[in-house]
């Protein structure tokens, strides 16, 4: 079955300014690819009159549905309603239910109910509402009906508030959907995860295999941090057999850099690995200070192998609570395989722990010398099997410099682990 396809449109000029970060539009994109739907077409939008109507208009043209977000509020900025009303010929009527839906949310809030809280249960006369749980504003969708020229298609008004729409998309307008549509299952994405290995050289290394992909199998090379995702689609095209065929093919091939064989990132391969083996970890952190605490931490029952952090900024934490030597800081200093080799095993003896994974370096912009450069950074793992150590150098901004460096951190120790 050909999978349907759907556009995007989010509208609002804090999303244009930089103000306000898109994460609706990736959201929806993930539910919608679950759903069998594809998405051909993200499109960002000023809330002005004729840029909303240029682009619904060109949206309907090409896609079986379009979902807008944003624009629905209240204050005279929110123009979303009284456009769709323009293009699909209808005028905004009186809601009761919508009427009775505000009324409630803002019961213990009166002061809410005013005058530009009422426009809220002004609703498209042509729309079909569903209801909005947790917000005042009704999501509405529009049918358009088929011709001789074109299929039926429909569109579909959502809050631009993240957890709004979410939850109106999980509860409301994809059960709507799977109700009017006849849904693709067969959209697939299988996610490679790859550490440690330039991304041009993976794609050196695996050139043969990927020319060898049938075209009903599609290969993207997603880089972040370090990390590199293989991601495998089909659009009801191949089959999940098919799929995991290449996949069989592909990782022996790359078996010295797979973190994992799902998209999941080193932080919760790593939690998963520890908890299955009943295992745990500690970190000392100088550079990085509590990155890496901050993703051991990030997942739900991560005590059960996250002991906790040393944040040793300061020389004197490092000496005196990690058990680093003078002389080490002395002859060395803090940026250098020595010291980090003796924060890793400070803080593994001080917590009590399996493993424990130390940071040393220079995040800048400033302190870097022609020896240790802005971006130098020395990483240790003390584990059972010994102590490793290497030194990294990182580039761009501060935040970047920690960020790349508590990845590598993390994905190192992995790859340390499969061995």
């Amino acid at each position: 079955m050909k999978a349907l396809l759907a556009e995007i449109i989010s509208i609002g000029d804090e999303l244009l300014i930089g103000q306000v970060v898109n994460t609706n539009a990736s959201w929806m994109a993930q539910t919608l690819n679950h759903a069998g739907i594809t998405v051909v077409q993200v499109t960002t939008v000023r809330d002005d009159r004729q840029a909303i109507t240029e682009a619904v208009s060109a949206a309907m043209q090409r896609a079986d549905m379009v979902l807008t977000t944003g624009g629905l509020g209240p204050t005279k900025d929110d123009i979303t309603k009284t456009v769709l009303c323009e293009l699909f010929h209808t005028r905004l009527v009186e809601s009761p239910e919508v009427r009775e839906h505000v009324r409630t949310l803002y019961a213990n809030r009166p002061e809410v109910l005013n005058s530009l809280t009422a426009t809220q249960w002004l609703v498209p006369e042509a729309a079909v509402i569903l209801p909005n749980r947790v917000g005042s504003a009704p999501l509405m969708v529009f049918h358009r009906s088929a011709t001789n020229v074109q299929q039926p298609k429909v569109l579909i008004s959502l809050p631009g508030v993240p957890h709004e729409m979410q939850i109106a998309m999980t509860e409301q307008i994809m059960p709507y959907l799977k109700e009017h549509f006849a849904l693709a299952a067969d959209i697939i994405h299988r996610t490679i995860v790859v550490y440690g290995i330039p991304e041009s050289t993976l794609a050196l290394r695996i050139e043969q295999w990927e020319q060898a992909l049938p075209p009903t199998i599609h290969l993207a090379y997603l880089p972040k941090q370090g990390v590199v995702r293989l991601r495998l689609s089909s659009y009801g095209e191949a089959s999940a057999d098919e799929v995991q065929q290449q996949i069989d093919a592909l990782l022996p091939l790359i078996a010295d850099h797979v973190l994992a064989t799902d998209d999941l990132a080193p932080n919760v391969v790593l939690g998963r690995w520890l908890t299955e083996r009943k295992q745990t970890i500690a970190t000392a952190e100088s550079c990085t200070g509590g990155r890496l605490a901050a993703l051991l931490n990030e997942q739900s029952g991560s005590s059960v192998y996250y002991m906790g952090s040393v944040i040793a900024y300061d020389n004197s934490v490092k000496q005196q609570v990690l058990g680093v030597l003078p002389e080490t800081l002395a002859a060395d200093g803090a940026v250098s395989e020595a010291c980090v080799r003796q924060m890793a095993e400070g803080v593994r003896r001080l917590l009590k722990t399996d493993y424990a994974i130390a940071t040393s370096g220079i995040a800048g912009p400033t302190g870097g010398t022609p020896d240790k450069p802005v971006g130098t950074v020395w990483l240790a793992w003390a584990t059972p099997n010994g102590t490793f150590a290497e030194c990294r150098h990182f580039g761009g901004d501060r935040a970047q410099i920690t960020n790349n460096a508590a990845m590598a951190a993390l994905g190192k120790l992995l790859l340390l682990l499969k061995q």
